[in-house]
């Protein structure tokens, strides 16, 4: 729950003089900014989202998984050193470092091809300004100026709007800007330090970030403007993060024309065209690259109201949701897209679901909600954020994955805490500090429930708290009581889950709706007085998922959950879960295993699993009538486990 020694973070930010927030309702972290008194006048004509976020501040965790896994992170963070991250930023700007660099892509010595120096420090901006606006502990917003202030005394020192870390500082962002070959990926990592400025901006009221993010924008504007339309299309081959969604955040903060523009030039139309006309080209791309590209294409389509931005991002979702994923909502192997009819010969794979596509998937599937908001965007938000994001963190020492692959009988790898600082150690560090910015949202009459977890959300302008009591998903129910200022008109939203065949709903103690529409919402509209309370009765059973390509590969589920079986540690050497280096995904835990063989149909076989001793523990015969332990894959940790498998003929 909240600090309370703390002071609150403010509900008011600007940039530029110009208050932010509700125009900014379809970007990622910054969709639960508060709700601005004023703002930049928006043209006539531009799209507006049905529902809007409430701010992080407003919405508080119970005790369950997900608030021990925001703690991890928290205190995770604070072990980290600023002045370590800052160090190739300071040797750029010509200043003398203060702390010695870490290590993973930060390290110049060992990752100089890579060129991706400088992408954790913008990551950490941006989880410290999360776990600030969730926490309001002031020692996150401490970190945020100071880096803040650092960054500044960069661009004061090199005369330039520029602040980078690459071994070859802004020489290698010049000769990427002259089209000249290069090794890295310059505006990928950019992209992460202009995101955490915004966001220490947004959600940590820092005036530094917002003064240092302008100066950053303005530099970009201008070293960007001799390109021509064709040579900046070539140079966004090479990949660059969401660029064009930051500049469609700056143009919607500050109502610059140079940021708009700058937010179309940076939307890759060879990725563009084929989905805004319903085609899939995805095959062989690698999937992250694509996937923030799509953000911001929504993005865009929010700052302009151009048609086109809109239908690419809503059929790629559809595409990589609906027909790419695996039954936890990751997708690709090897970190690339592969067509849907190779399913068998990828879902196997050590190097599958990457953790930074889950993650970025998601704020692609909140930006649709916001204005579609469909149950079946929540039922991917919630099977993903399950099975992916919760799924993807050490439990103990709150490290994360990067590759959450489906080979029968690996394990997960965590990252280490200062030498494996992979994209997915940067998103790792902002999963887990803002998971309370997709549980509710609001209309000005409806407040909607989309994820069941302890919680409480204020409701300032209504002056209301619906505090949600709930042991999900060891049980599927919630309990959700009112507390009210006066009674109030307003309707409550409550997802029926696709997963459930029926949702019964009580108010105080008395039935008051039934659905038998899995993947819908119960509407309850009615004058809530004070203590009322609402109890949502779900049906969670074992299911199975498959691809139609390959219909003898299943996953098994309960609920919204992946179940996997847990299949213990023989063979694994002592640390094997935590490594160095990522590439090695695939030739760790390389001694033969051979995993269990199921045999038979496979919805037969899913009517033989029997509850275990414990809550979500289960069992299952296996061909050789041994028994199989099945637990939800976000539980699995130190261990092997398989969550997919290749079901045997039925023996005579």
């Amino acid at each position: 729950m909240r600090t309370p020694c703390c002071a609150a973070p403010s509900r008011r930010t600007f940039l530029g003089g110009v208050a932010t927030g509700a125009v900014l309702a379809g970007s990622g972290a910054l969709a639960a900014a508060p709700a601005p008194t004023a703002q930049v006048p928006r043209p006539a004509g531009l799209p507006v989202a049905k529902l809007r976020p409430f701010d992080l501040a407003d919405v508080t965790l119970g005790d369950g998984p997900f608030l021990h896994a925001q703690r991890r992170t928290e205190a995770y963070l604070l072990t980290l050193q600023p002045d370590r991250m800052l160090h190739n930023f300071r040797v750029n700007a010509g200043l003398a470092p203060k702390a010695a660099v870490y290590g993973g892509w930060e390290s110049a010595a060992i990752w100089a091809d890579i060129n991706c120096h400088g992408h954790t420090l913008g990551h950490y901006l941006s989880a410290c300004a999360l776990a600030y606006r969730s926490t309001g502990d002031a020692r996150y917003k401490a970190r945020v100026d100071y880096i803040a202030d650092e960054l500044a005394a960069c661009q004061a020192a090199a005369g330039t709007g520029l602040v980078c870390a690459f071994p070859d500082g802004p020489a290698l962002v010049a000769r990427h800007l002259r089209g000249e070959p290069i090794t890295g990926v310059p505006w990928y990592t950019l992209h992460k330090v202009y995101a955490g400025l915004r966001d220490g901006a947004m959600l940590a009221d820092s005036t530094t970030s917002r003064a240092v993010l302008l100066r950053l924008a303005d530099w970009a504007v201008v070293a960007t403007r001799p390109l021509s339309n064709a040579q900046f299309e070539t140079m966004l081959d090479t990949e660059h993060g969401g660029m064009n969604e930051v500049f469609a955040d700056l143009a919607l903060m500050t109502g610059k024309p140079d940021y708009a523009r700058m937010a179309e030039r940076f939307s890759h139309k060879a990725v563009m065209a084929p989905l805004a006309q319903n085609r899939d080209r995805l095959d062989g791309m690698h999937a992250n690259t694509q996937i923030p590209k799509i953000v911001g294409f929504q993005r865009v389509w929010e700052a302009t109201g151009k048609p086109e931005y809109h239908a690419a991002s809503a059929f790629f979702w559809k595409t990589v949701a609906l027909t790419r994923s695996f039954a936890t909502g990751g997708h690709g192997d090897n970190e690339l897209f592969f067509p849907a009819a190779d399913f068998a010969e990828h879902v196997f794979s050590a190097k599958g679901s990457e953790t930074c596509g889950q993650h970025n998937m998601l704020k692609l599937t909140r930006a649709l909600f916001l204005h579609d908001p469909q149950a079946r965007y929540a039922d991917y938000y919630e099977r993903t954020l399950f099975n992916g994001i919760l799924a993807s963190q050490d439990p103990n020492s709150g490290m994360t994955t990067y590759f959450q692959g489906a080979r029968p009988g690996y394990m997960k790898l965590y990252h280490t805490a200062e030498h494996s600082f992979w994209c997915c150690t940067g998103t790792g560090m902002e999963n887990h500090v803002k998971y309370r910015d997709s549980i509710y949202f609001h209309d000005d009459a409806a407040l909607y429930v989309n994820l069941f977890v302890p919680s409480a959300v204020t409701w300032r302008e209504k002056g209301a708290v619906l505090t949600q009591a709930t042991a999900f998903p060891d049980a599927a129910t919630t309990t959700l009581r009112w507390t009210l200022e006066r009674p109030t008109a307003l309707t409550l939203k409550l997802r029926h889950p696709g997963w459930s065949r029926t949702a019964v709903v009580l108010v105080n103690g008395a039935e008051a709706a039934r659905s038998t529409t899995p993947g819908s919402y119960v509407a309850l509209a009615r004058t809530w007085r004070q203590g009322d309370m609402v109890e949502l009765r779900l049906v969670m059973e074992t299911g199975v998922a498959r691809s139609p390509a390959a219909p003898d590969i299943v996953a098994f589920t309960y609920g919204p959950l992946v179940l996997a079986g847990a299949l213990g540690r023989e063979g694994l050497p002592d640390g094997a879960d935590r490594i160095v280096n990522e590439r090695k995904y695939g030739e760790y835990n390389a001694t033969p295993f051979t995993p269990p063989t199921l045999a038979g149909e496979p919805e037969t076989i899913a009517r033989t699993i029997r509850p275990g001793a414990r809550p979500l523990e289960f069992t299952i015969a296996a061909a050789d009538a041994t028994t199989v332990r099945l637990i939800p894959y976000h539980r699995i940790a130190h261990e092997r486990y398989a969550t997919h498998w290749k079901i045997a003929p039925k023996l005579a």
